[in-house]
């Protein structure tokens, strides 16, 4: 159907399948508890796009159109997919190598328990601000601290949002981020005036999550089950026989994301040298953990890191809570979470597609009446992005294409704009279950995003400080005159 047929939406229309999704993700989790991202929210989704297609159709939208939409949108996805998949596999290899029981092993005699939080969200926040990537981190540093939480009897919810916190941080303030190099591309401003911007936000920011991680960590108790630290510390030695070597995967992998390798081949280095360095370090392991004594061992060697990367480890230590610690891993593990983001990204684009999405922004531009609102709006719209379109790339182009003439109309420089844009699309993107990032967090780290969510303080505060500083119109940048070119740069 041409295009010129297209009746604009009402709010109503735009509302309808918004309403129907809180509506049925509120009783996934009312009927599946924990359990319903493994396939009840991927049903809440797709019935929602479905609802969000007949409003289209009613609109004079085509099927074509609407599936061309999804399309596209689930191609903005594609490359978080094969992360993911390659992170499973990586996760497999490295427990198999013996790289994250080495991990853990040092992590538990080097940790306090009572600094453990405080000084897991630094040691992320580090080392993501030397790569410019949280995914990395979570999938390398996260899952070891995850790993010793739990080994240690601490909150692995706890560690999680530690975790999270840092990595945001380190992300977001990296100028080799991609979001951090989006987010003024699109404002039409440079990088570095952006990240000194974003300083005034992200500090304050920071410093209160590492206060409260501080405070937790004062007051947690470390209460190892069933076996002593010493005796979980004996049987990681004799198991794996841990060793600076066998960290040699790890500084592949943040070799190659300092010298900026995209995300999906850098994992898979990585997973390639945790293949090698399980090949040559735990030969007899990866033999005895094939179970089949038929096979040479050459060929039991293959199969069993064939395994490992398509189908995780399986760990049997004789030790039930560190069997449970180190059996993950495989591409296989991330299936439910590659579901879960096609079923979000389906709905997003046919929300885009049809123009509700642009429909609810308008009016929610009908609010404001000055600077403080404008901002606390832009804020407000790229989380409402973030949950609607599951992704945060479209979460900080979306609304900060439709916002950026009304900051150059208010005569605000664009490091407004794309300090908003990060203080709300990235921060809060590992928060929603179904985002690309959540979804990533919740498979990687083993914890699902309910319940880390209370614990990313970083992630929960940074907004509030944004907000705050908009309402008392403290560190607000007026628009100099030789900016006003760059605002017309296109994305």
């Amino acid at each position: 159907m041409p295009a010129h047929t297209h009746k604009r939406p009402t709010l109503l229309d735009a509302l309808i399948p918004i309403i129907a999704l809180v509506a049925m993700l509120v009783a996934a989790v009312y009927l599946f508890s924990s359990d319903s991202s493994s396939g009840a929210n991927q049903i809440a989704l797709i019935l929602a796009a479905c609802i969000a297609i007949v409003i289209g159709y009613k609109n004079g939208y085509s099927w074509n159109e609407m599936e061309k939409g999804v399309v596209r949108s689930v191609g903005v996805a594609t490359g978080a997919l094969l992360i993911l998949f390659s992170v499973g596999s990586l996760i497999g290899t490295w427990i198999l190598s013996g790289t994250v029981p080495t991990m853990i092993f040092y992590g538990m005699k080097i940790l306090n328990p009572d600094y453990f939080y405080a000084a897991s969200c630094l040691l992320c926040a580090v080392v993501a601000l030397s790569i410019g990537s949280s995914w990395t981190v979570a999938g390398t540093l996260g899952i070891a601290l995850v790993g010793i939480a739990s080994a240690m009897g601490l909150s692995v919810e706890m560690t999680a949002g530690a975790i999270i916190s840092g990595a945001y941080f380190g992300d977001k303030m990296s100028p080799m981020s991609d979001t951090t190099n989006l987010a003024p591309a699109v404002a039409g401003t440079d990088i570095f005036s952006h990240i000194r911007h974003m300083t005034w936000t992200t500090v304050p920011s920071i410093i209160i999550a590492l206060i409260g991680f501080l405070f937790l960590g004062l007051n947690a108790e470390a209460t190892p089950i069933e076996t002593s630290l010493a005796e979980t510390l004996d049987l990681i030695d004799r198991t794996y026989q841990p060793g600076v070597h066998l960290l040699f995967p790890l500084l592949v992998v943040l070799f190659l994301a300092f010298k900026k390798m995209p995300a999906f081949p850098t994992v898979i280095l990585g997973t390639l040298a945790g293949a090698a360095s399980a090949a040559i370090f735990q030969f007899d392991n990866v033999v005895s953990f094939v179970h089949d004594d038929s096979l040479p061992p050459m060929v039991a060697l293959v199969k069993g890191i064939w395994i490992a990367m398509f189908d995780g480890y399986v760990a049997n230590t004789g030790d039930a809570v560190l069997d449970s610690l180190l059996s993950r891993g495989g591409m296989s593990s991330m299936v439910t979470t590659v579901w879960l983001i096609l079923c979000a990204m389906a709905f997003g684009g046919v929300m885009e597609v049809t123009g509700l999405l642009a429909r609810i922004l308008e009016n929610i531009l009908k609010l404001v009446t000055g600077t403080s609102s404008l901002i606390i709006t832009t804020l407000a719209c790229c989380i409402g992005a973030n949950i609607i379109t599951a992704d945060q790339f479209i979460a900080i182009v979306l609304p900060g294409r439709m916002l950026k003439l009304e900051y150059t109309k208010r005569k605000l420089a664009p490091v407004n704009l794309s300090r908003a844009l990060e203080d709300s699309a990235t921060i809060t993107s590992p928060l929603v279950p179904w985002n690309t990032c959540g979804a990533f967090m919740a498979s990687t780290l083993g914890v699902a995003t309910i319940a880390y969510l209370p614990y990313a303080f970083f992630n929960l505060v940074c907004p509030f400080v944004s907000a705050g500083y908009a309402y008392f119109n403290f560190k607000i940048e007026p628009l100099v005159e030789s900016e006003s070119p760059t605002a017309e740069a296109a994305v």
